[in-house]
């Protein structure tokens, strides 16, 4: 296992204030746990911290904390539990550290990666469906393994790769179901053809249909009439 060393100082600036002005002087605020013992401020630099992480590319690595000043403390071996970021500018705020034993198993998650380009791919124009991003294992902190790569590149379209068909580090305890699902081909999909009107076909258009006004019956017709042509003689007797 390679050795990872990060350098702390211990701290007692605690508070909003007090924090904010730590990060303002290019530290981040962290804090160890340790089961059974109570927990201790720290500050990292946070040049270092972030070079550390990318350098690493990965979470479940094994750091030792060196705290600066004091030559009597041991190095502490720790895993990050936590890391807070900013919601906008997505820089660091807060580091939570785990001290761990070296000699007592734990459990962490780790990713299941693909290698090779299945044959459904290749040659039958399916997809390679990524089901299962991780994998729950237990083992000791000096075995965890960066990731877990599946060969799935004999896979034909309606084939898939089971937790339980994939070969793991012999000193690793896989605690994920084994039937589950982490790789699969699945067939291209078909476009639905969309029918064309037949030629010389016309389309037909709703028929709009306009409600006719019914005549009055003849009988009210006649008295209609008549009343129209006595006010008409009233009115030339005027």
């Amino acid at each position: 296992m390679e050795e990872i060393f990060l350098d702390v100082e211990l701290r007692e600036d605690i508070g909003k204030t007090k924090v904010n002005s730590l990060r303002r002087q290019g530290f981040i605020p962290a804090i160890v746990y340790k089961q059974g013992e109570k927990s201790q401020s720290i500050r990292i630099s946070r040049r270092q911290f972030v070079q550390m992480m990318h350098q690493h590319h990965a979470e479940n690595i094994v750091i030792s904390l060196r705290v600066n000043g004091d030559k009597k403390q041991k190095a502490r071996n720790c895993m990050i539990k936590e890391i807070q970021y900013d919601p906008v500018k997505d820089d660091v705020l807060h580091v939570d550290f785990h001290e761990i034993s070296l000699t007592k198993a734990i459990k962490v998650g780790v990713p299941l990666v693909s290698k090779g380009e299945p044959v459904g791919v290749k040659q039958e124009g399916g997809s390679l469906e990524h089901i299962l991003w991780q994998v729950e294992i237990e083992c000791l902190p000096t075995d965890i393994p960066k990731n877990i790569e599946v060969d799935v590149s004999q896979l034909k379209i309606g084939d898939s790769v089971h937790i339980k068909e994939i070969s793991f580090p012999p000193k690793v305890k896989v605690l994920s179901d084994p039937e589950a699902v982490v790789f699969s081909v699945a067939a291209p999909m078909k476009e639905e053809a969309v029918a064309e009107p037949v030629e010389g076909e016309e389309k037909l258009e709703p028929e709009v249909i306009k409600e006719k006004k019914e005549a009055p019956p003849e009988g009210e017709q006649e008295e209609t009439k008549e009343r129209e042509k006595e006010r008409k003689e009233t009115k030339e007797r005027k």
